[in-house]
């Protein structure tokens, strides 16, 4: 088959590796807007704070011609001809396929006045995280605002607090990192962010992002400006999809997908952060934009592409924060439980959400032994209210399911 993959992110690179191992008489073409290797881009800040390239350049700088696969860098991607089966770059120059692998990640997202303002930065690409660092390491800031209170933003703030930068996150909700952490586990995260130098301005609404000619500060809705020698936005993501306009693909926030990561044209998939595929805990279609999920989707899609039936059981909503300093783990979803159970105690915090009798979701910090138990539970959807509240207390694990089970069945034998 010859096969077109545009993107070499984390889900792109993984399915041209695939396709050429499954294919091995095959070819295929992978297309990056960026001038670099393929990168992980969870193994930025490390990158940047230790300068080892192992795990940032995880298949290796030489991946494409190791693996005979033909990797086109700086190049961008305008249009899907399906008609045709082409893909038709900015320049005009149109590439046939056979099959198509869509794994184009996702974009900074900024519905903010301002965010289009020269100066303003953003981490969500090697290329504009390395323009970031260095500035830093010229010398050129001693102050950063993050406009966003995300996962993207806390990582980032922790970076620059580790290299000297006086840094303000700046959050509309009142607690950090909404979208992964409830608000008593997110005391927790805050206290170490504080700790670590970061400052934290919550519950305060962005109105524009200001300065000429370039970025200087931002201005909030009660008029307040804040100024520093660096703007970022941090407000989260969007997955590319503008070239897939008038190509026959559905889209909604991303690439609509089946149960094997087809799109609604025959003979093109799609994986990673690009991907709206069906969570594994609720079923509902999101788009999961973290690595574990695009480096499981990606041999699924493209041993499809060659003719496969494998089925994608569902994207993970789990997220484990690595830098902060104390271990947080959150597994599922914290939407509407019929029952919230914590306990809490010296810095070590346990919550789980519970609805129908079964898991929903869990979070973890200080100590996150268990999660592993958690996530079995979610994923079977077995009943959990006979443990009441001790499913939160220390210790709680594998053993107590197997012995309960063996109680249950030793019950059932008396009673038969």
């Amino acid at each position: 088959m010859r096969a077109v993959v545009i993107g070499t992110g984390p889900a792109g690179i993984t399915a041209a590796e695939t396709l050429r191992h499954l294919d091995p008489s095959g070819s295929v073409v992978a297309l990056s807007v960026e001038p670099f290797p393929p990168y992980s881009p969870p193994a930025m800040a490390d990158h940047f704070l230790t300068g080892r390239e192992a795990p940032l350049y995880w298949k290796g700088r030489d991946v494409g011609p190791r693996l005979g696969i033909d990797e086109r860098r700086g190049v961008r991607v305008g249009a899907i001809d399906t008609d045709n089966c082409e893909v038709v770059l900015d320049d005009a120059e149109r590439i046939p396929y056979e099959g198509l692998v869509v794994a184009s990640g996702s974009r900074l997202h900024a519905p903010l006045e301002g965010a289009d303002r020269p100066g303003v930065l953003d981490f969500k690409s090697l290329r504009t995280a390395t323009e970031l660092i260095g500035r830093v390491r010229r010398g050129e800031v001693t102050t950063a605002l993050i406009v966003g209170n995300g996962l993207i933003g806390i990582e980032l703030s922790l970076l620059l607090a580790d290299l000297g930068v006086d840094v303000t996150v700046i959050g509309r909700r009142t607690w950090v990192m909404p979208r992964v952490l409830d608000p008593v586990t997110s005391t927790v995260a805050e206290a170490a962010l504080v700790a670590r130098g970061v400052n934290l301005r919550l519950g305060v609404q962005v109105d524009a992002i200001i300065g000429e000619p370039s970025a200087t500060g931002i201005r909030l809705a009660d008029g307040t400006h804040l100024d520093a020698d660096m703007v970022v936005a941090a407000t989260g993501v969007k997955p590319h999809t503008e070239f897939l306009d008038g190509s026959g693909i559905v889209t909604g926030w991303g690439v609509h997908v089946d149960q094997g990561l087809g799109t609604s044209v025959h003979g093109i998939v799609a994986a990673g952060d690009v991907a709206e595929a069906a969570d594994r805990f609720t079923g509902k279609r999101f788009v999961h934009a973290i690595f574990p999920n695009a480096v499981a989707q990606a041999p699924i899609a493209a041993a499809n592409l060659l003719g496969a039936d494998l089925r994608y059981d569902g994207a993970d909503t789990m997220n484990s924060l690595k830098h902060l300093g104390v271990p947080i783990v959150s597994i599922g979803t914290i939407d509407g439980p019929d029952e919230i159970l914590r306990w809490q105690e010296n810095g070590v915090l346990r919550a789980v959400y519970l609805r129908d009798d079964t898991m929903i979701g869990a979070q973890l910090a200080g100590d996150i032994r268990g999660a592993g138990v958690y996530r079995s539970l979610m994923l079977r959807r077995l009943p959990v209210g006979r443990y009441g509240h001790r499913l939160v207390e220390p210790g709680f694990g594998l053993a107590d399911i197997t012995l309960d089970a063996l109680g249950h069945r030793q019950h059932s034998l008396s009673v038969v």
